[in-house]
C-alpha cells in the first residue's frame, strides 16, 4: 500500500470521528507539553545555580583553609605557622599550573560609620588587587586599588552597593544613585577613602523582584515590609541569591593596610613588628633593639588560586599540596576546598528534577498510549466489514497491519504537534503565576525528545490493534454484524 495514501486514510478516519480523535489526543498532549514544560523549568533552575557558581569564581577557583594538625603530626605542632606569605610566593614560583594567587586577611567586629550612619560589612577583606578578577567582580565607578597603594599600605576601600546603601542611602530612598567615590567613612575609628565600587549584584529572581516591586504602590504605613530592592542586604532564599548578598556586602583593602590597622591587635608576643614584604613574605623588623608588646599576626585567613585548566584539577592541587607541604616543613596543616561539591550538587539536583518530572510526563504518556490503543480497537471493531472487503479483493497481511499502524502514528504525531504548542503556552502561565523565579528555558533537545517519545507511543501504542485487524479472517468479517 502507498504510505502517502495510508496517511491519507489515516487523516481522513481522524477528521471523520474528530471529537473521539480529540480526547485520544488529549494524553499525548499534556504528556508532551507537561515533559517540555517540566524540562524547561529545570533549565531555569540550573541556570540560576550555575549563575551563582560562577559569581563565586566558577570551577577554576579552589580556597586554601587552615585545618587541624593530624594526629601523627601532633608532635609538630609548635612548628606549624599556618599559611604565610611565603605559600603564596612559593606557590607563584613553583606550581606553574596555578595562574593566580589571592591573599586573604580578614578580621572580625568591623563597623563602619558615617554622619550617624553604621554597617558591619559580611565580607571585610585585606587582600591583592587580582581578587577582582578571582572572585568575578565587576568595578562599577572609581577604581580598584593597586599594588602602589598596598604597599604603602594606604587607607583606601573599595565597598559593595549594600555598603554604599547603609551609609549614604539607596536608590528608592534618595531618588537617584549616590556614588560615594572620594568620600571618607570610619572603619573602626580609622579615616578611609572610597575609592572604588562594585557594580550591584542580583540573580535572575531578584532582579524580577525589584522590577516588579516597582511597579506596585507603596504599602501603608503599618504595613508589611517591601523588598530592599536595588542593593538589598537581605538574604535571599532562592537559589544562589545568598552569594550575590554577601558580593554586594563585600568590602576590600589593600593586604598590607590590614596587617598594619587591624590585625596588631590581635597579634603574638614577640620581636618587632612592621608590614609584610610583597618579595619576601615575611615581616620586617622596624624594632632598634627593644622587643615590642604585640606583632601583627603574619598568617593569612585564607589563600584561594585559580587553576589553568579545569581538566587537571587533580594534577595541580597536587602540584600545590607538593609545594606547600616544603613550606609547611612536612605539616599537613592546610586542606584544599574545591567548588566541584558545589558543582556535583547542583548536577544531583537537576538530575532527581528531571527524574521526577520525567516520570510524571512518563505516566501522561502512557496514559495517552493506551487511549490510543483502546479507540484503535473500537475503530477495528467498527471497521470489519470493510478490512473483510480489502482482504477479500487482495490486501495483503502487511498491507493492512500498515494502515492501521499508520493511523495510530498519526494520531500521536498530531498530539504531539499540538504536544509541543501547548507547552509554550504552560511555560508562558507559569510565568506570570510566578514572575519572580528564574525563567523557563524551551530547548530544542527537550522538544525533538517529547515528539519522539509521541511518536515511540503512538508506533507501541498501534502495534497490537494492526496485528489483530491483519488477522482477521474475510470470510468471517464479510459476516461481521
Amino acid at each position: 500500500m502507498n504510505p502517502l495514501n495510508a496517511i491519507a486514510v489515516g487523516f481522513k478516519e481522524i477528521w471523520a470521528n474528530k471529537f473521539r480523535s480529540l480526547l485520544t489526543m488529549l494524553g499525548i498532549i499534556l504528556g508532551v507539553s507537561s515533559l517540555v514544560a517540566m524540562s524547561a523549568l529545570v533549565k531555569g533552575m540550573e541556570n540560576g545555580m550555575k549563575e551563582a557558581l560562577i559569581a563565586i569564581g566558577g570551577l577554576e577557583k579552589v580556597r586554601v583553609e587552615e585545618q587541624d594538625i593530624p594526629v601523627w603530626q601532633q608532635h609538630m605542632a609548635d612548628q606549624a605557622v599556618g599559611t604565610t606569605m611565603g605559600d603564596v610566593h612559593a606557590l607563584l614560583r613553583s606550581a606553574p599550573l596555578i595562574t593566580m594567587v589571592v591573599p586573604e586577611m580578614r578580621t572580625r567586629n568591623i563597623t563602619m560609620t558615617r554622619l550617624g550612619k553604621s554597617i558591619s560589612p559580611w565580607n571585610f577583606i585585606g587582600t591583592w588587587p587580582n581578587a577582582v578578577e578571582l572572585n568575578q567582580h565587576v568595578m562599577a565607578h572609581g577604581r580598584m586599588f593597586n599594588e602602589i597603594d598596598d604597599e604603602n599600605a594606604r587607607n583606601v576601600c573599595v565597598i559593595g552597593t549594600a555598603v554604599r546603601n547603609a551609609l549614604f542611602g539607596s536608590p528608592e530612598q534618595i531618588g537617584r544613585e549616590i556614588i560615594p567615590i572620594g568620600e571618607f567613612v570610619n572603619i573602626n575609628n580609622q579615616r578611609f577613602k572610597i575609592i572604588g565600587m562594585f557594580e550591584h549584584y542580583e540573580a535572575e529572581q531578584d532582579k524580577k523582584a525589584r522590577e516588579l516591586a516597582k511597579d506596585k504602590p507603596p504599602e501603608p504605613k503599618g504595613g508589611p515590609e517591601r523588598s530592599k530592592g536595588f542593593g538589598s542586604s537581605k538574604g535571599s532564599s532562592r537559589s544562589g541569591g545568598f552569594v550575590f548578598d554577601l558580593k554586594n556586602n563585600t568590602v576590600y583593602i589593600p593586604l598590607n593596610t590590614m596587617w598594619l590597622r587591624f590585625r596588631a591587635a590581635t597579634g603574638v608576643s614577640g620581636a618587632g613588628s612592621g608590614s609584610y614584604s610583597r618579595s619576601s613574605g615575611s615581616s620586617a623588623s622596624s624594632t632598634s633593639g627593644s622587643t615590642a608588646e604585640f606583632v601583627p599576626d603574619p598568617r593569612l585567613s585564607t589563600l584561594s588560586i585559580k587553576i589553568a585548566d579545569i581538566d587537571k584539577m587533580d594534577e595541580a592541587l597536587q602540584q600545590a599540596k607538593n609545594v606547600m607541604l616544603h613550606t609547611h616543613k612536612g605539616i599537613e596543616d592546610f586542606s584544599f576546598r574545591t567548588q566541584e561539591n558545589w558543582s556535583e550538587g547542583i548536577t544531583q539536583a537537576i538530575s532527581n528534577a528531571r527524574m521526577s518530572g520525567g516520570i510524571i510526563s512518563a505516566i501522561s504518556l502512557l496514559v495517552g498510549g493506551i487511549g490510543i490503543m483502546n479507540i484503535m480497537l473500537a475503530s477495528i471493531t467498527e471497521r470489519v466489514r470493510e478490512i473483510g472487503i480489502r482482504k477479500a479483493i487482495g490486501a495483503t497481511f502487511f498491507d493492512v497491519f500498515t494502515q492501521i499502524l499508520v493511523e495510530s502514528v498519526v494520531i500521536a504525531i498530531i498530539g504531539g504537534l499540538a504536544g509541543l504548542f501547548t507547552s509554550n503556552m504552560l511555560v508562558k502561565l507559569l510565568v506570570a503565576m510566578s514572575p519572580t523565579e528564574n525563567t523557563p528555558v524551551i530547548t530544542m533537545e527537550s522538544m525533538l525528545l517529547a515528539f519522539g517519545f509521541s511518536v515511540a507511543v503512538g508506533i507501541l501504542a498501534g502495534l497490537f490493534p494492526a496485528f489483530k485487524a491483519a488477522k482477521l479472517n474475510p470470510i468471517q468479517a464479510l459476516r461481521y454484524e
